[in-house]
């Protein structure tokens, strides 16, 4: 993790320079970008291990720049922003932001989100590398190495989060988890977190996988409690 690079994208010079010396103090390498386009420029150019990410930028929003980073990569991204409005927590976590912090902050605080979410990153890659890499069954099947889902013989179109929340689930058919252990098994929020996220993922899911969404026969609701997945491994 010490020699991991940082991208941080910050339009306020002040904060900037001031996170930098922060991340560097941790060991951390840092690039920096002061605008939506030039952060996404250099996401894509020298491929950071984590983005630090505004939400508020000129020439493309934070929200922006996310949605064109998961189209292609799966880079861990912390966002932050001035307001502490709800709906945008809410969109941020939707767009695959893996965490979320509301300015004014801590620097401390911040590097203890950036190592956490890091340490995350890492023991999902050891786990996924002892795991199954492939889920099968009678409606559909995920690759875990090619993050595909496959509907009934069809490739749908599966964004990162929702991926990783219906693997959660199918890997533990039966098992009924909390909407609390799914925001912190998916997106790790230790510290925060909308259980309505949750739902709207589970949503979504339903419109892909089940043959009738209003009436799920694989991602169950457990009342009161949270979500499970019913049906049995297939070949």
């Amino acid at each position: 993790m010490a020699a991991a690079t940082v991208l941080l994208v910050e339009d306020e010079p002040h904060l900037r320079e001031l996170l930098r010396v922060y991340l560097e103090a941790e060991g951390f390498r840092v690039i920096e970008a002061a605008d939506g386009p030039g952060g996404l420029e250099s996401a894509r150019g020298s491929a950071p291990d984590l983005v630090i990410l505004d939400l508020m930028l000129p020439g493309m929003d934070g929200r922006d720049v996310c949605r064109r980073l998961r189209e292609t990569s799966r880079v861990p991204v912390i966002m932050l922003t001035a307001r502490s409005d709800e709906v945008d927590r809410v969109v941020g976590l939707e767009l695959g932001a893996d965490d979320y912090v509301t300015k004014p902050f801590s620097p401390r605080e911040l590097m203890a989100r950036v190592r956490a979410v890091l340490r995350r990153v890492e023991d999902r890659a050891a786990a996924s590398e002892d795991g199954a890499t492939r889920l099968a069954f009678t409606d559909f099947a995920l690759d875990r190495r090619s993050r595909e889902l496959l509907v009934r013989g069809s490739a749908i179109p599966c964004p990162p989060k929702e991926f990783e929340l219906l693997w959660m689930l199918a890997a533990h058919p039966r098992r009924v988890f909390t909407r609390e252990e799914l925001l912190n098994l998916v997106w790790g929020y230790d510290h925060f977190g909308d259980l309505r996220t949750v739902d709207v993922h589970i949503r979504r899911l339903r419109e892909k996988i089940e043959r009738d969404p209003a009436v799920p026969r694989l991602l169950k609701t457990v009342w009161g409690v949270g979500y499970k997945f019913e049906e049995e491994l297939g070949s």
